[in-house]
Protein backbone atom coordinates (compact mmCIF):
# COMPACT_ATOMS: atom_id res chain seq x y z
CA UNK A 1 0.00 0.00 0.00
CA UNK A 2 1.12 3.78 -0.57
CA UNK A 3 1.93 5.62 2.72
CA UNK A 4 0.42 6.67 4.52
CA UNK A 5 -2.84 6.01 2.90
CA UNK A 6 -2.53 2.20 4.41
CA UNK A 7 -5.55 2.37 6.60
CA UNK A 8 -8.79 4.31 7.21
CA UNK A 9 -6.95 6.93 9.61
CA UNK A 10 -5.54 9.30 7.51
CA UNK A 11 -7.46 12.10 4.59
CA UNK A 12 -5.96 11.76 1.52
CA UNK A 13 -3.34 15.44 1.58
CA UNK A 14 -3.11 17.70 -1.55
CA UNK A 15 0.50 16.93 -3.00
CA UNK A 16 -1.13 13.05 -3.52
CA UNK A 17 -4.14 13.99 -5.26
CA UNK A 18 -4.48 13.57 -9.24
CA UNK A 19 -6.81 14.70 -11.94
CA UNK A 20 -9.93 13.42 -11.95
CA UNK A 21 -10.07 12.23 -15.61
CA UNK A 22 -7.48 9.27 -13.80
CA UNK A 23 -9.74 9.01 -10.93
CA UNK A 24 -12.59 8.07 -13.57
CA UNK A 25 -10.69 5.98 -15.31
CA UNK A 26 -10.81 3.27 -12.22
CA UNK A 27 -14.37 3.94 -11.81
CA UNK A 28 -15.16 3.63 -15.34
CA UNK A 29 -13.84 0.00 -15.39
CA UNK A 30 -16.04 -1.26 -13.31
CA UNK A 31 -18.58 0.03 -15.95
CA UNK A 32 -16.68 -1.90 -18.77
CA UNK A 33 -16.26 -5.08 -16.62
CA UNK A 34 -17.35 -8.04 -17.67
CA UNK A 35 -20.03 -8.41 -15.14
CA UNK A 36 -21.91 -5.26 -16.63
CA UNK A 37 -21.89 -7.09 -20.07
CA UNK A 38 -23.71 -10.29 -18.37
CA UNK A 39 -26.36 -8.14 -16.33
CA UNK A 40 -26.78 -6.28 -19.70
CA UNK A 41 -28.17 -10.13 -21.48
CA UNK A 42 -29.76 -10.57 -18.14
CA UNK A 43 -31.63 -7.59 -17.96
CA UNK A 44 -33.15 -7.92 -21.59
CA UNK A 45 -33.58 -11.70 -21.65
CA UNK A 46 -35.65 -11.46 -18.22
CA UNK A 47 -37.88 -8.42 -19.10
CA UNK A 48 -40.05 -6.73 -22.45
CA UNK A 49 -37.56 -4.33 -24.16
CA UNK A 50 -40.01 -1.83 -23.25
CA UNK A 51 -39.62 -2.16 -19.10
CA UNK A 52 -35.91 -2.93 -20.15
CA UNK A 53 -35.26 0.82 -20.84
CA UNK A 54 -37.25 2.46 -17.98
CA UNK A 55 -35.75 0.08 -15.55
CA UNK A 56 -32.12 0.90 -17.03
CA UNK A 57 -33.11 4.67 -17.52
CA UNK A 58 -34.32 4.74 -13.63
CA UNK A 59 -31.43 2.29 -12.22
CA UNK A 60 -28.26 4.43 -14.39
CA UNK A 61 -30.38 8.29 -13.10
CA UNK A 62 -30.50 6.91 -9.53
CA UNK A 63 -26.80 5.53 -9.26
CA UNK A 64 -25.54 8.39 -11.19
CA UNK A 65 -27.06 10.55 -8.01
CA UNK A 66 -25.95 8.22 -5.54
CA UNK A 67 -22.33 8.36 -7.10
CA UNK A 68 -22.40 12.13 -7.37
CA UNK A 69 -23.06 12.66 -3.72
CA UNK A 70 -21.07 10.17 -2.28
CA UNK A 71 -17.79 11.17 -4.93
CA UNK A 72 -18.49 14.83 -4.07
CA UNK A 73 -17.94 13.89 -0.57
CA UNK A 74 -15.13 11.70 -1.15
CA UNK A 75 -13.67 14.67 -3.18
CA UNK A 76 -14.38 17.27 -1.01
CA UNK A 77 -13.02 15.47 2.49
CA UNK A 78 -10.08 13.26 1.09
CA UNK A 79 -12.02 10.93 3.31
CA UNK A 80 -12.74 6.81 2.18
CA UNK A 81 -16.40 5.51 2.31
CA UNK A 82 -15.05 3.58 5.22
CA UNK A 83 -14.06 7.17 7.55
CA UNK A 84 -17.74 8.32 6.17
CA UNK A 85 -19.47 5.82 7.09
CA UNK A 86 -18.22 5.53 10.47
CA UNK A 87 -18.94 9.35 11.28
CA UNK A 88 -22.54 8.77 9.90
CA UNK A 89 -23.45 5.63 12.07
CA UNK A 90 -21.02 6.15 14.69
CA UNK A 91 -17.99 3.53 15.58
CA UNK A 92 -20.14 0.42 16.92
CA UNK A 93 -22.79 1.56 13.83
CA UNK A 94 -20.25 1.48 11.39
CA UNK A 95 -17.92 -1.56 12.24
CA UNK A 96 -21.21 -3.70 11.36
CA UNK A 97 -21.82 -2.12 7.97
CA UNK A 98 -17.67 -2.00 7.24
CA UNK A 99 -18.34 -5.88 7.91
CA UNK A 100 -21.23 -6.30 5.26
CA UNK A 101 -19.64 -3.98 2.64
CA UNK A 102 -16.60 -6.41 2.99
CA UNK A 103 -18.11 -9.47 2.68
CA UNK A 104 -20.22 -8.23 -0.46
CA UNK A 105 -16.62 -7.38 -2.11
CA UNK A 106 -15.30 -10.49 -1.58
CA UNK A 107 -18.46 -12.20 -3.18
CA UNK A 108 -17.85 -9.95 -6.32
CA UNK A 109 -14.00 -11.25 -6.00
CA UNK A 110 -15.38 -14.58 -6.44
CA UNK A 111 -18.01 -13.68 -9.39
CA UNK A 112 -15.38 -12.12 -11.40
CA UNK A 113 -12.83 -15.25 -10.51
CA UNK A 114 -15.63 -17.86 -11.67
CA UNK A 115 -15.88 -15.75 -14.82
CA UNK A 116 -12.30 -15.57 -15.53
CA UNK A 117 -12.46 -19.38 -14.43
CA UNK A 118 -14.88 -20.42 -17.19
CA UNK A 119 -13.13 -18.36 -20.13
CA UNK A 120 -9.88 -19.74 -19.08
CA UNK A 121 -11.34 -23.41 -19.70
CA UNK A 122 -13.41 -22.11 -22.65
CA UNK A 123 -10.52 -20.49 -24.76
CA UNK A 124 -8.25 -23.15 -24.17
CA UNK A 125 -10.98 -26.07 -25.25
CA UNK A 126 -10.68 -27.43 -21.95
CA UNK A 127 -13.50 -29.13 -19.54
CA UNK A 128 -16.34 -26.34 -18.57
CA UNK A 129 -17.77 -29.25 -16.35
CA UNK A 130 -13.99 -29.71 -14.45
CA UNK A 131 -14.09 -28.71 -10.96
CA UNK A 132 -11.13 -29.90 -10.32
CA UNK A 133 -9.28 -27.49 -13.28
CA UNK A 134 -11.40 -24.97 -12.80
CA UNK A 135 -10.59 -24.48 -9.29
CA UNK A 136 -7.16 -24.87 -9.49
CA UNK A 137 -7.41 -21.83 -12.46
CA UNK A 138 -9.42 -19.64 -9.43
CA UNK A 139 -6.77 -20.50 -7.23
CA UNK A 140 -3.53 -19.27 -9.17
CA UNK A 141 -5.67 -16.36 -10.40
CA UNK A 142 -6.30 -15.27 -7.37
CA UNK A 143 -3.33 -15.39 -5.60
CA UNK A 144 -2.12 -12.79 -8.69
CA UNK A 145 -4.91 -10.61 -7.97
CA UNK A 146 -4.37 -10.37 -4.13
CA UNK A 147 -0.63 -9.43 -5.02
CA UNK A 148 -1.90 -6.85 -7.30
CA UNK A 149 -3.56 -5.21 -4.21
CA UNK A 150 -0.98 -5.69 -1.82
CA UNK A 151 0.94 -2.29 -3.86
CA UNK A 152 -2.16 -0.26 -3.56
CA UNK A 153 -4.37 2.15 -5.00
CA UNK A 154 -1.12 3.39 -7.58
CA UNK A 155 -0.95 0.30 -9.26
CA UNK A 156 -4.77 -0.71 -9.75
CA UNK A 157 -5.09 3.08 -10.92
CA UNK A 158 -2.30 2.26 -13.89
CA UNK A 159 -3.35 -1.03 -14.73
CA UNK A 160 -7.15 0.41 -14.96
CA UNK A 161 -5.51 3.69 -17.31
CA UNK A 162 -4.33 1.14 -19.61
CA UNK A 163 -6.88 -1.29 -19.59
CA UNK A 164 -9.71 0.99 -20.07
CA UNK A 165 -9.04 1.82 -23.34
CA UNK A 166 -9.04 -1.90 -24.69
CA UNK A 167 -12.34 -2.61 -23.16
CA UNK A 168 -13.90 0.22 -24.64
CA UNK A 169 -12.46 -0.79 -28.02
CA UNK A 170 -13.98 -4.16 -27.11
CA UNK A 171 -17.07 -2.74 -26.82
CA UNK A 172 -17.30 -0.91 -29.91
CA UNK A 173 -15.82 -3.50 -31.61
CA UNK A 174 -18.60 -6.06 -30.57
CA UNK A 175 -21.20 -3.28 -31.27
CA UNK A 176 -19.78 -3.40 -34.58
CA UNK A 177 -19.75 -6.77 -35.36
CA UNK A 178 -23.52 -6.68 -34.20
CA UNK A 179 -24.31 -4.21 -36.55
CA UNK A 180 -23.20 -6.41 -39.46
CA UNK A 181 -25.65 -9.46 -38.08
CA UNK A 182 -28.40 -8.22 -36.84
CA UNK A 183 -30.52 -4.47 -37.48
CA UNK A 184 -30.72 -2.54 -34.11
CA UNK A 185 -34.61 -2.92 -34.71
CA UNK A 186 -34.04 -6.73 -33.69
CA UNK A 187 -33.65 -5.36 -29.82
CA UNK A 188 -36.76 -4.46 -30.09
CA UNK A 189 -38.22 -7.39 -31.87
CA UNK A 190 -36.70 -9.62 -29.79
CA UNK A 191 -39.47 -11.95 -28.22
CA UNK A 192 -37.90 -12.01 -24.07
CA UNK A 193 -39.67 -14.51 -21.25
CA UNK A 194 -40.90 -11.74 -18.94
CA UNK A 195 -40.48 -13.13 -15.90
CA UNK A 196 -39.29 -9.73 -13.83
CA UNK A 197 -40.50 -6.35 -13.20
CA UNK A 198 -39.37 -3.15 -13.78
CA UNK A 199 -38.37 -3.30 -9.91
CA UNK A 200 -36.54 -6.50 -10.59
CA UNK A 201 -34.76 -4.82 -13.65
CA UNK A 202 -33.56 -1.57 -11.39
CA UNK A 203 -32.48 -3.76 -8.67
CA UNK A 204 -30.37 -5.57 -11.10
CA UNK A 205 -28.83 -2.78 -12.60
CA UNK A 206 -28.44 -1.26 -9.23
CA UNK A 207 -26.83 -4.06 -7.67
CA UNK A 208 -24.57 -4.66 -10.12
CA UNK A 209 -22.67 -0.88 -9.52
CA UNK A 210 -24.20 0.27 -5.94
CA UNK A 211 -20.98 -1.13 -4.14
CA UNK A 212 -18.61 0.69 -6.24
CA UNK A 213 -21.10 3.92 -6.03
CA UNK A 214 -21.33 3.89 -2.07
CA UNK A 215 -17.44 3.38 -1.65
CA UNK A 216 -16.49 5.57 -4.69
CA UNK A 217 -15.28 7.89 -2.02
CA UNK A 218 -12.32 5.44 -2.16
CA UNK A 219 -10.95 6.61 -5.41
CA UNK A 220 -12.66 10.14 -5.81
CA UNK A 221 -10.67 11.11 -2.36
CA UNK A 222 -7.53 11.15 -4.46
CA UNK A 223 -9.45 13.53 -6.96
CA UNK A 224 -7.27 16.96 -7.42
CA UNK A 225 -10.83 19.04 -8.18
CA UNK A 226 -14.15 18.31 -6.06
CA UNK A 227 -16.20 18.53 -9.52
CA UNK A 228 -14.45 15.47 -10.24
CA UNK A 229 -16.96 13.25 -7.90
CA UNK A 230 -19.59 14.58 -9.82
CA UNK A 231 -17.95 14.08 -12.79
CA UNK A 232 -16.78 10.64 -12.34
CA UNK A 233 -19.95 9.26 -11.21
CA UNK A 234 -21.69 10.75 -14.18
CA UNK A 235 -19.14 9.28 -16.85
CA UNK A 236 -19.07 5.72 -15.51
CA UNK A 237 -22.84 5.40 -14.25
CA UNK A 238 -24.59 7.70 -16.89
CA UNK A 239 -22.44 7.27 -19.97
CA UNK A 240 -20.42 4.12 -19.43
CA UNK A 241 -22.74 2.06 -17.92
CA UNK A 242 -25.66 2.10 -19.67
CA UNK A 243 -23.78 2.08 -22.89
CA UNK A 244 -22.31 -1.20 -21.76
CA UNK A 245 -26.03 -2.40 -20.69
CA UNK A 246 -27.17 -1.14 -24.43
CA UNK A 247 -24.09 -3.29 -26.71
CA UNK A 248 -24.56 -6.38 -24.36
CA UNK A 249 -28.22 -6.98 -24.95
CA UNK A 250 -28.16 -6.13 -28.39
CA UNK A 251 -24.92 -8.52 -28.96
CA UNK A 252 -26.85 -11.21 -27.01
CA UNK A 253 -29.72 -10.88 -29.61
CA UNK A 254 -27.31 -10.62 -32.50
CA UNK A 255 -25.51 -13.62 -31.86
CA UNK A 256 -28.50 -15.47 -30.68
CA UNK A 257 -26.90 -16.52 -27.46
CA UNK A 258 -27.10 -15.11 -23.57
CA UNK A 259 -23.49 -16.35 -22.67
CA UNK A 260 -21.08 -13.15 -22.73
CA UNK A 261 -18.40 -16.28 -23.22
CA UNK A 262 -19.72 -17.53 -26.27
CA UNK A 263 -20.23 -13.67 -27.63
CA UNK A 264 -16.57 -12.94 -27.16
CA UNK A 265 -15.51 -16.44 -28.18
CA UNK A 266 -17.44 -15.79 -31.38
CA UNK A 267 -16.09 -12.65 -32.33
CA UNK A 268 -12.89 -14.60 -33.57
CA UNK A 269 -10.81 -12.62 -31.39
CA UNK A 270 -8.61 -16.03 -30.22
CA UNK A 271 -6.09 -15.72 -27.71
CA UNK A 272 -7.39 -11.67 -27.42
CA UNK A 273 -10.43 -12.26 -25.82
CA UNK A 274 -8.45 -14.60 -22.87
CA UNK A 275 -6.57 -11.23 -22.52
CA UNK A 276 -9.64 -8.94 -22.34
CA UNK A 277 -11.13 -11.14 -19.57
CA UNK A 278 -8.05 -11.54 -17.66
CA UNK A 279 -7.22 -7.96 -17.54
CA UNK A 280 -11.19 -6.98 -16.74
CA UNK A 281 -11.07 -9.24 -14.09
CA UNK A 282 -7.66 -8.81 -12.76
CA UNK A 283 -7.99 -4.73 -12.45
CA UNK A 284 -11.59 -5.63 -11.12
CA UNK A 285 -10.63 -7.89 -8.28
CA UNK A 286 -7.84 -6.06 -7.40
CA UNK A 287 -10.31 -2.81 -6.60
CA UNK A 288 -12.45 -4.93 -4.37
CA UNK A 289 -10.09 -6.59 -2.36
CA UNK A 290 -8.48 -2.89 -1.90
CA UNK A 291 -11.52 -1.82 -0.56
CA UNK A 292 -12.60 -4.69 1.22
CA UNK A 293 -9.20 -4.07 3.30
CA UNK A 294 -10.01 -0.79 3.89
CA UNK A 295 -13.81 -1.74 5.06
CA UNK A 296 -11.80 -4.39 7.56
CA UNK A 297 -8.94 -2.06 8.75
CA UNK A 298 -11.42 0.36 10.12
CA UNK A 299 -12.33 -2.18 12.62
CA UNK A 300 -8.90 -3.77 13.17
CA UNK A 301 -6.44 -1.13 13.00
CA UNK A 302 -3.38 -3.03 14.70
CA UNK A 303 -3.52 -5.93 11.80
CA UNK A 304 -1.29 -5.02 8.65
CA UNK A 305 -3.34 -4.27 5.98
CA UNK A 306 -1.68 -6.89 3.99
CA UNK A 307 -2.16 -9.29 6.27
CA UNK A 308 -6.02 -8.13 5.74
CA UNK A 309 -6.16 -8.42 1.81
CA UNK A 310 -4.59 -12.49 1.77
CA UNK A 311 -7.02 -13.48 4.06
CA UNK A 312 -9.64 -11.70 2.47
CA UNK A 313 -8.63 -12.68 -1.14
CA UNK A 314 -8.68 -16.11 0.45
CA UNK A 315 -12.24 -15.98 1.37
CA UNK A 316 -13.42 -14.52 -2.12
CA UNK A 317 -11.69 -18.03 -3.69
CA UNK A 318 -13.75 -19.74 -1.69
CA UNK A 319 -16.83 -17.78 -2.92
CA UNK A 320 -15.38 -18.66 -6.20
CA UNK A 321 -15.09 -22.31 -5.48
CA UNK A 322 -18.91 -22.85 -4.54
CA UNK A 323 -19.67 -21.25 -7.75
CA UNK A 324 -21.65 -17.71 -6.77
CA UNK A 325 -21.84 -16.75 -10.15
CA UNK A 326 -24.74 -19.35 -10.39
CA UNK A 327 -26.78 -16.99 -8.06
CA UNK A 328 -25.87 -13.58 -9.90
CA UNK A 329 -29.20 -11.88 -9.77
CA UNK A 330 -30.37 -13.10 -6.45
CA UNK A 331 -26.76 -11.60 -5.18
CA UNK A 332 -27.63 -8.16 -7.35
CA UNK A 333 -30.71 -7.82 -5.26
CA UNK A 334 -29.85 -8.34 -1.85
CA UNK A 335 -26.64 -6.05 -2.48
CA UNK A 336 -29.25 -3.13 -3.91
CA UNK A 337 -31.58 -4.19 -0.47
CA UNK A 338 -28.77 -3.80 1.56
CA UNK A 339 -26.42 -1.09 0.94
CA UNK A 340 -28.82 1.76 -0.94
CA UNK A 341 -30.10 3.20 2.51
CA UNK A 342 -26.67 3.77 3.15
CA UNK A 343 -26.01 6.71 0.48
CA UNK A 344 -29.14 8.38 1.47
CA UNK A 345 -28.32 8.71 5.03
CA UNK A 346 -24.33 9.44 4.49
CA UNK A 347 -25.50 12.21 2.27
CA UNK A 348 -28.14 13.89 4.02
CA UNK A 349 -25.66 13.32 7.44
CA UNK A 350 -23.16 15.52 5.86
CA UNK A 351 -25.28 18.47 3.58
CA UNK A 352 -28.03 18.58 5.92
CA UNK A 353 -28.44 16.85 9.78
CA UNK A 354 -24.31 16.94 11.21
CA UNK A 355 -21.86 18.59 8.50
CA UNK A 356 -19.26 19.55 11.32
CA UNK A 357 -19.26 16.21 12.27
CA UNK A 358 -16.83 15.94 8.90
CA UNK A 359 -14.60 18.18 9.66
CA UNK A 360 -10.80 17.58 10.45
CA UNK A 361 -10.47 16.90 13.87
CA UNK A 362 -14.27 16.20 14.47
CA UNK A 363 -14.75 13.47 17.70
CA UNK A 364 -16.12 9.94 15.98
CA UNK A 365 -19.30 9.32 18.10
CA UNK A 366 -19.68 5.85 19.61
CA UNK A 367 -23.39 5.18 18.12
CA UNK A 368 -25.73 7.22 16.30
CA UNK A 369 -28.19 5.20 16.51
CA UNK A 370 -31.13 6.88 14.27
CA UNK A 371 -28.70 6.45 11.61
CA UNK A 372 -28.91 2.54 12.72
CA UNK A 373 -32.32 2.64 12.87
CA UNK A 374 -33.53 4.08 9.62
CA UNK A 375 -30.59 1.81 7.94
CA UNK A 376 -31.84 -1.13 9.64
CA UNK A 377 -35.83 -0.36 8.30
CA UNK A 378 -34.81 0.35 4.68
CA UNK A 379 -32.66 -2.69 4.38
CA UNK A 380 -35.36 -4.32 5.51
CA UNK A 381 -37.77 -3.20 3.55
CA UNK A 382 -35.83 -3.78 0.74
CA UNK A 383 -35.33 -7.37 1.42
CA UNK A 384 -38.72 -8.26 2.30
CA UNK A 385 -39.64 -6.94 -1.06
CA UNK A 386 -37.68 -9.41 -2.43
CA UNK A 387 -40.28 -12.32 -1.16
CA UNK A 388 -43.71 -9.81 -0.85
CA UNK A 389 -45.72 -7.38 -2.70
CA UNK A 390 -45.02 -4.21 -0.25
CA UNK A 391 -46.62 -0.95 -0.48
CA UNK A 392 -44.82 2.24 -1.59
CA UNK A 393 -44.46 5.11 -3.53
CA UNK A 394 -42.58 4.73 -6.72
CA UNK A 395 -43.04 0.48 -6.73
CA UNK A 396 -39.43 0.73 -7.17
CA UNK A 397 -38.08 -0.93 -4.17
CA UNK A 398 -34.50 0.57 -4.24
CA UNK A 399 -35.58 3.93 -4.69
CA UNK A 400 -38.52 3.64 -2.23
CA UNK A 401 -36.33 1.93 0.19
CA UNK A 402 -33.73 4.78 0.02
CA UNK A 403 -36.09 7.44 0.52
CA UNK A 404 -37.72 5.84 3.91
CA UNK A 405 -34.13 5.39 5.14
CA UNK A 406 -33.46 9.00 4.88
CA UNK A 407 -36.92 10.10 5.82
CA UNK A 408 -36.82 8.02 9.09
CA UNK A 409 -32.92 9.32 9.77
CA UNK A 410 -34.41 13.18 9.08
CA UNK A 411 -37.19 12.47 11.54
CA UNK A 412 -35.06 10.61 14.33
CA UNK A 413 -32.37 13.32 13.81
CA UNK A 414 -34.83 15.76 14.80
CA UNK A 415 -36.40 14.42 17.65
CA UNK A 416 -33.48 13.90 19.27
CA UNK A 417 -30.89 15.17 17.81
CA UNK A 418 -28.21 14.84 20.79
CA UNK A 419 -28.25 13.31 24.18
CA UNK A 420 -29.09 9.68 24.51
CA UNK A 421 -29.41 9.17 20.88
CA UNK A 422 -26.03 9.70 20.08
CA UNK A 423 -23.51 8.02 22.19
CA UNK A 424 -20.62 10.14 22.36
CA UNK A 425 -16.90 8.43 22.37
CA UNK A 426 -14.93 9.32 25.71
Amino acid sequence: MEPPYDTDTQSVQPEQKVNWPRVASVSAMVSFSIPTFVTGIELFGALSWQHAFIAMGIGAVLLTLIGGLMGDIGAATGKNSYMLVQRAFGKRGAAMLNLLFALSLVGWFGVNLDLFSASIMQVIGGDNTDPVSATVIEAIAGIAMVGTTLFGFSMINRLSTWLVPVMVAFGIGLLWLAFGMAPVSALTESHSHISHTISDGVNMIVGVIIIGAIILPDITRFSRQRRGGVYTAFWSYFIAQSAVLLIAAYAAVAFGSRDILNIIMAMGLGSWALLIVIAGSWVLNSLNIYSAQLAVSVNLPAVSANVISVVLGCLGMLAAFFNILDHFITFLSILTALFIPVAGIVALDVHRIRSQAYSAGARVVNLNLPAVVAWVAGASYANMSLFYALPGITEITAIDALLLATLLYWVGSVIKPTGTAILENN
